[in-house]
């Protein structure tokens, strides 16, 4: 068997039935079973959809570091914290005057957001905006993360536990485990409840846990000659009882991308957020291609990760076409993993021969291009493996990695005078055959609203007033859009945190990577998105979603 791209997805975010385990685990046993399963045409929908795994539950009652408080009034469809009650007819309320939540104090609405299991942290325009989410979520049929029988969630503002948890049942599920995971959770209990943990304490729980490992297979049905159409997908799956003597739960901050963060926060900005900012998937005979892109930051390193894989990635996203950069992969390495998912048959990389070990990039895709181009053409641009162009049907897709200006920005000049400037007239030189689409790390900030600390950073590499006119001058002024600014003016949505000083569990980060599209097909961008759950590099995964 081909070895699998281990794909470290640090989910901070948490789905519906969905409970994982951090990696320090002492694993005894190993028993592995396979189950077979066959898959229809492929899932429209924006969330993940991985196969769930269980958790069996020792007859012994488990110990936890505190205790964990069951709220019985869950059961009876209200919460009560802080001397504040919020039922459904309440949230009604809020619905039919959104007026009021402005008028509230701050005190007021962190007791609100805190009664319903919401985290209450920011200025009053932080709180509100959550209020206000809330208030959609649950009228139109979604519980908070708190009281949802679905979902086992930890709240960032709780600071006690208070009571046991005991004998978890065998009908109790989890999702695929991630031992690379920002967020971990408990395993849902069967009854309805809130659990509240300090942030930064471990949680031991005695338990055997069942972990899934999947095969995917795509067939493309004959697709070939750079046209889209839609798959069907066939996945195998295996899985495996362990049972582990002991976990560690360390618990912190749950979605932090939600929470607006921004030295110079200008009126009007909101922190970007794909579970309430993606629009509805669209209807099965729609014509539509979904593309991704991400900087992996060193593909070897990420074929090392525990956690999720390729394969699940490609299941839980659907994608047709993945874009990666920075792979640091020499070409002696290709051949060994160039056939990373079955049914993306059609994989192209091009490698650093200046600097081994350096940049990278790749196209993996499930549709035949029509053509192949690596470089610009120009050698003086082409001996580090920063481009690959892929022609299909109706456009073409260019997949990049732009020099980054360096410590001292010593490659400042060549960046922004000789690269992006070749780059920009290549671009249009393509376009005169048909519409061009650029994706990858293209080491801008482009705006303010873009970069967390715009004044802390006006000569660093990325953010200088050189880059960014050259990003203007060379892309947008020539014609070509950047589809996520178009879909979202005035929220602020990052792509890219540094390692130092844990800057992801922040959100202080910078938004690096983009798809810039012709004019003449900016109108058929339906999502222009981010995924800043998925995790195992200093960047996340992008993706775009565009009509045909």
């Amino acid at each position: 068997m081909k070895p699998a791209l281990q794909f470290g997805l640090k989910t901070s975010m948490i789905l519906p039935g969905i409970a994982v385990l951090p990696r320090n685990l002492r694993i005894g046993t190993l028993v592995s079973f396979r189950v077979s399963a066959m898959g229809s045409k492929r899932s429209l929908s924006n969330s993940s959809v991985p196969v769930s795994s269980s958790i069996v539950e020792d007859k012994k009652d488990k110990k936890l570091k505190g205790s964990i408080s069951t709220n019985q009034d869950l059961e009876k469809g209200a919460v009560k914290e802080n001397g504040v009650k919020s039922s459904l007819g309440e949230i009604q309320r809020f619905k039919d005057d959104p007026a009021k939540i402005e008028t509230m104090t701050v005190q007021e609405l962190r007791s609100t957001l805190r009664s319903v299991g919401v985290p209450a942290k920011g200025c009053k325009r932080d709180l509100v905006y959550a209020l206000k989410c809330f208030v959609d979520t649950k009228i139109d049929g979604e519980n908070s993360l708190a009281v949802e029988e679905h979902v086992s969630c930890f709240s960032a503002e709780s600071m006690s536990i208070q009571s046991k948890v005991k004998n978890l049942s065998e009908e109790e599920h989890v999702e695929n485990v991630n031992t690379d995971l920002e967020v971990p959770s408990l395993p849902r209990h069967k009854g309805r409840i809130k659990k509240s943990v300090a942030e930064g304490n471990a949680v031991k729980v005695d338990a055997k846990m069942v972990t899934t490992k999947q095969k995917l297979s795509i067939k493309s049905d004959g697709v070939s000659g750079g046209k889209f159409s839609q798959a069907k997908r066939t996945s195998e799956i295996v899985t495996e009882v362990v049972n582990v003597d002991e976990v560690n739960l360390p618990i912190v901050k749950t979605e932090p991308w939600t929470i607006l963060a921004h030295k110079k926060p200008q009126k009007g900005w909101i922190p970007y957020n794909p579970r309430t900012m993606r629009p509805p998937p669209l209807t099965r005979d729609t014509k539509y291609v979904k593309l991704m892109s991400w900087n992996v930051n060193g593909l070897r390193a990420l074929l090392k990760l525990e956690g999720f894989s390729a394969l699940q990635l490609a299941q839980r996203e659907d994608f047709d076409v993945l874009c990666l950069q920075e792979t640091k992969l020499q070409e002696k390495d290709v051949e060994e993993i160039k056939n990373l998912i079955d049914g993306y048959d059609n994989t192209f990389w091009t490698c650093s021969v200046s600097k081994l070990g350096y940049s990278g990039t790749a196209i993996i895709s499930r549709v035949k291009p029509l053509s192949v181009r690596y470089g610009l053409g120009i050698s003086d641009h082409d001996s580090e493996g920063r481009l690959v162009t892929a022609e299909f049907d109706s456009f073409y897709l260019l997949n990049g990695y732009v020099p980054n200006s360096g410590d001292g920005l010593k490659r400042l000049s060549y960046r922004v005078t000789e690269w992006d400037l070749s780059l920009s007239n290549y671009m249009k030189e393509l376009e005169k055959s048909k519409p061009v689409i650029l994706t990858g790390d293209l080491n801008c900030a482009h705006e303010e609203i873009d970069i967390f600390n715009p004044a802390g950073n006006k000569r660093s590499a990325g953010f200088t007033d050189e880059e960014r006119k050259s990003f203007g001058t060379n892309f947008l002024s020539r014609g070509f859009v950047d589809t996520f600014r178009r879909q979202h003016p005035g929220v602020v949505g990052y792509t890219y945190w540094g390692y130092r000083h844990g800057l992801r569990k922040t959100n202080k980060g910078w938004r690096l990577d983009y798809f810039l599209v012709s004019e003449s097909i900016a109108d058929k961008a339906y999502d222009s998105y981010i995924l800043p759950d998925v995790g195992g590099s200093d960047h996340c995964p992008i993706g775009l979603i565009l009509k045909l």
